[in-house]
């Protein structure tokens, strides 16, 4: 069963962005024009527009899908037809928050992978099982399904996440302590955190701590993050347009969507990128948040809303800082990502 492990791991994950990339235009395009008409405020970007409204409803009902869509067809590519339903129902699960020891737990698009591809060996183990005509026939609709998803979804929640729960309280600790202190490292780890699972638990984690600190009208660590939530999608819309020998021209198709999703502050724009190339992605869009939310941060740029992008430039202390900052961490990580990737195999 994991005899060619290696290679259906690559297919499967190619596939699996293959289906969800749809997914993810659809999300971003209509979230960029939606929140495009809004006005920064208290609670982020406000739409008033009721047309405008149901497009970012729209836009939202795509990135909320686009990480089941991933795990499902991970798991289908592996496991077949039968693979389908669990690897959409993980791929929620991972994607939203589960309530373990009071932390609410959500591990994005890597657990969903993971989920994807555990929830496709589960049901290509099932498919080996000895079972008699009567019980075979309701296999692939009921067995396989059910037993997948009540399996793989309790190991998720009291294995996987119950750690990942320690972990979130201990980064949120490491960031009270970083607060108030060097300005330049608090920025760093906040860019480092916001960059490294693109909306995933560390991101979450970040976030957090920012909108804490702004209910006590500490508004500089959010002005740090919301410069680092833009930098991943920019960097690699900006990389795919650029080096042409290095990407597919369907990756520089979603390359501009990855741009509008970054000047709206979406960092999951970025992880299509990631998951055919994460080996090259990831450092680059790190080193790039990195920078720019330290920058931020050494020279105090606030962000007064909880909302990301060039779309919130207004809404900040220094929009010229704010500017600067962005635009030098996205050039670092592009640079970075340009130097490593290698070209395309003919």
């Amino acid at each position: 069963m994991f005899k060619n492990i290696g290679k259906d791991l690559v297919k499967a994950f190619n596939t699996g962005v293959s289906y969800f990339i749809p997914v993810v235009v659809i999300g971003g395009v209509f979230l960029a024009f939606s929140l495009a008409t809004g006005q920064a405020g208290d609670a982020g970007m406000e739409i008033t527009n009721p047309v405008m409204k149901n497009l970012n409803a729209i836009g939202m009902a795509g990135i909320h899908m686009m990480i089941p869509v991933l795990a499902a067809y991970i798991a289908y590519s592996i496991g077949g037809k039968p693979a389908l339903a669990p690897g959409f129902v993980l791929g929620y699960l991972a994607n939203n928050p589960v309530e373990i020891n009071e932390t609410n737990v959500s591990t994005g698009f890597l657990g969903a992978m993971l989920l994807g591809v555990a929830a496709g060996y589960f049901i290509k183990w099932m498919k080996t099982w000895k079972v008699g005509n009567t019980v075979r026939t309701i296999m692939p609709v009921l067995i396989m399904p059910t037993l997948s998803a009540l399996a793989l979804g309790m190991v998720y929640i009291y294995v996987l996440a119950y750690p990942i729960s320690l972990f979130m309280g201990w980064m949120t600790q490491i960031l009270s302590s970083l607060e108030g202190g060097s300005a330049v490292v608090l920025g760093a780890v906040i860019g480092l955190m916001t960059a490294v699972d693109m909306g995933g638990p560390i991101n979450k984690t970040a976030s957090t701590f920012t909108m804490v600190l702004m209910a006590e009208h500490i508004y500089m660590p959010n002005g740090a993050f919301r410069v680092a939530v833009a930098v991943p999608p920019l960097v690699c819309g900006i990389a795919s347009l650029i080096a042409r020998s290095k990407y597919e021209e369907a990756d520089r198709q979603l390359g501009i969507t990855a741009i509008f999703m970054g000047l709206i502050g979406i960092t999951e724009g970025a992880i299509p990128f990631a998951v055919k190339d994460l080996k090259h992605t990831l450092p680059a869009i790190m080193s790039g948040s990195a920078v720019g939310a330290a920058l931020a941060a050494f020279q105090g740029v606030e962000c007064f809303v909880p909302h990301g992008g060039m779309i919130v430039v207004l809404a900040t202390s220094s929009p010229l800082l704010f500017t600067i900052d962005m635009a030098i961490g996205v050039a670092v990580g592009v640079v970075l990502l340009v130097v490593m990737k290698p070209k395309l195999e003919k």
